[in-house]
């Protein structure tokens, strides 16, 4: 099933860019550079998480990207004073609200909603309006959770697909793809934008092609980690290969 008009967009995450330059403490690999040639290979927009131990990816990553490349950046971020200040500094096209704890190795879940947490984001939010930024929401999906979004201020969620991903090719798989489906209909339903992303691989994204409303997703680790043995813009081709066969003739 295509799920949209339009092929689905492609967002790559170049936080392990960083992380193997941060392994040397130099300049190498550099980010920017790996930004300029996912775009050259097709990629809609480049991702960018930038934590509060600024573990990869920092602040002059951001800004770099800002003044020299040309793609949409969505700065993926946990909802703090200090990163609410950067975001407005610096102005991505996108930001991206996740948790955020220091002892994970990536991010292990979707955002929860607390009244709290509700009043911090709508202030955020609406200073982001102001600047010309949308803001997203990384979501499990959790029905419950997915219907306290308010509906000011976000334009678009992304459904955390790691579940789905450690379930792949086991016997929950279709378990897992149909809570994400409902997920995405439940999304479609509140008006909102739906992307997709994490543990997302060229091998478990075709069915997840098949959302309902899917109109982005976002792919990190299984592109660097094919990068560094074929190269990151034959890595990127390959997802976006994927992402535009519907569109010449093939099927989800």
């Amino acid at each position: 099933m295509i799920s949209s008009v339009f092929p689905v967009r492609l967002g790559v995450n170049i936080d392990h860019v960083a992380t193997i330059r941060q392994a040397r403490g130099g300049f190498d690999p550099d980010p920017l550079a790996a930004a300029h040639l996912a775009r050259l290979a097709g990629a809609d927009q480049i991702v960018l998480h930038v934590r509060e131990d600024r573990r990869h990816a920092n602040e002059t990553d951001l800004r770099r990207f800002r003044e020299t490349v040309s793609l949409p950046v969505n700065l993926e971020m946990a909802l703090t004073e200090e990163m609410a200040g950067l975001a407005l500094s610096f102005s991505p096209e996108r930001v991206t609200l996740v948790p955020e704890k220091r002892t994970e190795r990536t991010t292990e879940g979707g955002l929860v909603l607390t009244p709290d947490y509700l009043k911090a984001l709508d202030s955020f939010s609406r200073r982001c309006m102001e600047k010309g930024i949308r803001v997203s929401l990384f979501m499990d999906p959790d029905p419950e959770m997915l219907g306290r979004i308010p509906v000011f201020g976000v334009d678009q969620v992304e459904l955390h697909t790691g579940s789905y991903s450690q379930a792949f090719g086991t016997s929950r798989e279709g378990e897992e793809l149909a809570r994400l489906s409902a997920a995405a209909t439940q999304v479609a339903r509140q008006g909102l934008i739906l992307a997709a992303g994490h543990g997302l691989t060229l091998f478990n994204l075709p069915r997840i092609l098949g959302l309902p409303g899917l109109a982005e997703v976002n792919i990190g680790h299984s592109i660097i980690a094919r990068a560094v043995l074929f190269g990151i813009r034959d890595a990127v081709s390959e997802v976006r290969s994927l992402l535009l066969a519907p569109f010449g003739g093939g099927s989800r």
